[in-house]
């Protein structure tokens, strides 16, 4: 079966809508984006030629404030996939209480067959097509997918050049030396463990007594592996792409992988070299074992639409918590089954939510032009992922809905709200 992440999030939106009994004014307005985008970036190539990508950018709603999403480079990319997460960053916003709104860009490409020269080219393109459609208080873009803080400082160059000023907060996740924040690169990751931290306190379970198997190996996957494990959790396997083979393989160490010998063995997209880690003593697996790995959470933390009801019968019996890294990786089929299983799941657009917030904390630092240090960095992120996990945790129990059901319900709400006011429903 196919999935369109759209649909699924539409899905979603409707069930909560619902819930809410939300008037046909606002469901109508707050299913589709506002304005999208759909442009192609010609590219002169290294060897003289010129390619012509494909690129989006979708801005779902700005209500609450201006559209923030990053920018994902990805052979496979669709408009689809990016209006999906566009209207996932408007409830992530929101469920964390930030005033932004929720927006997302995507080029069809595969930055693993360019050079970094093709890259910073594409970059300047993507901003040359654009630039009029973004700002620090209109669209904000960030890393996403196969982005990094490279090409965000490439396109904030462009952008002003294209200008004529100086406008730090016009994109996040900088390099420090350029506006960037500290904390910002670990800071999806570690909001993950911060709600896993605080569902596991809720739900009387020590997290030294935890195993856990992740999917992905990238930027969000390392730190939130890290932070599991320095907190006291063991991570048993950890499955991610392998860009030398065109296949992903599970990484398994059943006294605990150690993330950090991990990390000296992967490359900058997340690729763990298998010759070392067997070396290292892993057992190397087919990619989905670690679906089927017998631990108490999974984390997945690549990409959308991983656990479905097909293979929803592998995970294993032990498995007592999901928590969504990734944007989207549990189609929505599979709640029910989940709460059959009395699986804990830990929604998205809650989950990952530390990226964006450290976003809003590295605007916010941009527009003052005071820096913290990283422990109020931290202190902040950890703060707000537990005011907003609280908040979720608390309506799901009260209303007896799921998580990620009374997750779109805070969100949709507080959308609702600022849409209204500024009337545009009535």
């Amino acid at each position: 079966m196919q999935y369109n992440p759209f649909e699924n999030a539409q899905a979603q939106f409707d069930k909560a809508a619902r819930e809410l009994g939300l008037d046909q004014g606002s469901r109508a307005l707050l299913r589709r984006p506002m304005k999208e985008f759909h442009f192609t970036i010609p590219v002169k190539m290294d060897d003289g030629g010129t390619e012509v990508f494909q690129a989006f950018r979708i801005k779902h709603n700005d209500a609450r404030g201006p559209a923030k999403g990053g920018i994902r480079f990805h052979p496979h990319e669709t408009a689809d996939t990016v209006r999906a997460l566009a209207m996932w960053m408007t409830w992530k916003c929101a469920v964390v209480d930030v005033p932004l709104g929720g927006g997302k860009g995507g080029v069809i490409c595969d930055p693993r067959e360019m050079s970094p020269g093709e890259q910073e080219r594409l970059c300047r393109g993507y901003v040359r097509q654009l630039y009029n459609q973004l700002g620090p208080n209109v669209d904000v873009p960030a890393p996403d997918m196969m982005t990094s803080s490279q090409h965000m400082i490439w396109m904030l160059d462009e952008y002003e050049v294209l200008m004529g000023g100086r406008y730090p907060g016009v994109v996040t996740g900088k390099p420090l030396a350029l506006g960037g924040s500290l904390g910002r690169n670990g800071a999806t990751g570690f909001g993950v463990v911060y709600c896993l931290r605080d569902l596991l306190r809720a739900e009387g379970i020590d997290i030294k007594a935890t195993t856990a198997s992740v999917q992905g190996f990238g930027n969000v996957a390392e730190h939130a592996a890290r932070l599991y494990t320095e907190l006291g959790g063991t991570v048993t396997a950890v499955s991610c792409w392998n860009q030398a083979d065109r296949r992903a393989y599970t990484f398994r160490k059943k006294e605990g992988c150690h993330i950090a010998a991990l990390a000296e063995i992967k490359d900058h997209f997340g690729s763990i070299d298998k010759t070392k880690a067997r070396a290292m003593g892993y057992e190397v697996l087919p990619g989905d074992a670690w679906l089927c790995e017998e631990a108490d959470i999974l984390i997945p933390a690549a990409l959308e639409n991983q656990i479905t009801p097909a293979v929803f019968g592998s995970i294993s019996k032990r498995v007592r918590v999901i928590c969504e890294a990734a944007n989207g990786p549990v189609t929505p089929d599979c709640d029910p089954l989940a709460l059959e299983r009395g699986i804990l799941l830990i929604p998205d657009f809650l989950c990952n939510a530390g990226g964006v917030t450290c976003s809003y904390l590295e605007q916010v630092q941009c527009n003052m032009n005071y820096f913290w240090s990283l422990e109020e960095v931290l202190e902040k992120l950890s703060s707000a992922m537990s005011k907003a996990f609280a908040a979720v945790y608390g309506l799901a129990g009260e209303r007896g809905v799921l998580m990620r059901d009374a997750a779109y319900m805070i969100a949709i709400e507080r959308v609702r709200d600022a849409v209204k006011m500024r009337g545009w429903v009535s």
